[in-house]
């Protein structure tokens, strides 16, 4: 029946909070509690290792760049923060700049942070948008992809060999032994960021799921439906079961929801801004009624 599809369709939905981890704002542990308390599904940590001060790159989604970007807690540590103290929420990468991080050092991250959330791990991964930042750490900008492959390549082969050897252009190892392996197997899922012409490819090549960016410049809102059928056509085209997808920058509208889960997505994030506790808390509070509201039928 139509009402029987409807409730599968509010299951299938899950609901999550993205924001920074700053040195001003609350303390990622705190927000990861608030967020599970709030019947939340998950806790998304973006990632930069630093922002060149030039600002040479503008900015994707703004004039300005908040100061979040610069004043960031490294995501894995918030993650780690997140995970000793809750027992349900997923715990994402959102997203992980993987060509600006050692792929053995990285990978040992993410499987440690598996093993101590015990299999709770969302591995969102990007090229980024800044070209500074990531040339300051010795990738070529118009190589970063291929960049970015090797790295994640390279990351399931440790996390599902005893012994494990890579061969690239920008990565190279032989035979290694690296525990702990990550819970989820064969590894945490993969989600490939961005919404560029080679995306999907991407997703093919050595993703799990998708996860692109629904807010851009001025607050306007794309909710990319004619992209997702284009995603859903790849997968069954390749026959596999249709790619997870979980959007950021989520409008707070539960007409546009319902088009997002129609359209395939499974996992909807509200990007909040890094703020302390007695800002952040409200925030909540209004969004855990909105997803209320949704899963109760009330949008």
């Amino acid at each position: 029946s139509q009402t029987a599809a409807k409730e599968k369709d509010e299951k299938l939905m899950e609901f999550g909070i993205c924001m920074f981890a700053t040195d001003y704002s609350m303390q990622a542990a705190d927000l990861a509690v608030a967020v599970e308390e709030r019947g939340f599904d998950a806790l998304f940590i973006p990632d930069h290792t630093h922002i060149p001060a030039s600002r040479e790159t503008q900015f994707t989604i703004g004039d300005e760049l908040p100061p979040d970007y610069s004043h960031n807690v490294d995501m894995f540590l918030a993650l780690t923060a997140a995970a000793a103290v809750t027992k349900r929420i997923r715990l994402g990468t959102g997203i992980c700049l993987v060509v600006e991080r050692d792929p053995i050092i990285t990978a040992k991250e993410v499987a440690s942070l598996d093993h101590i959330s015990g299999g709770r791990v969302d591995f969102g991964i990007g090229g980024g948008w800044n070209q500074e930042e990531l040339e300051n750490h010795g990738i070529p900008w118009n190589r970063r992809w291929k960049a970015a492959r090797e790295r994640i390549e390279a990351m399931q082969a440790i996390w599902t060999q005893d012994e494990a050897s890579y061969s690239g252009e920008f990565v190279n190892f032989d035979r290694i032994l690296s525990w702990p392996k990550p819970v989820q197997k064969p590894y945490p899922p993969v989600f490939v960021g961005g919404d560029a012409g080679g995306t999907f490819k991407r997703v093919l090549n050595y993703g799990d799921g998708w996860i692109p960016m629904l807010a851009g410049r001025d607050n306007e809102i794309d909710l990319k439906q004619e992209r997702m059928a284009e995603l859903a056509a790849l997968a069954k085209d390749a026959g596999r079961a249709p790619y997870p997808i979980t959007t950021f920058g989520t409008p707070r509208d539960p007409k546009a929801i319902e088009k997002l889960a129609a359209s395939g997505v499974t996992r909807c994030i509200f990007g909040l801004k890094a703020a302390p506790a007695e800002d952040v808390l409200p925030r909540l509070d209004k969004l855990a009624r909105l997803v209320d509201g949704i899963r109760g039928g009330g949008g």
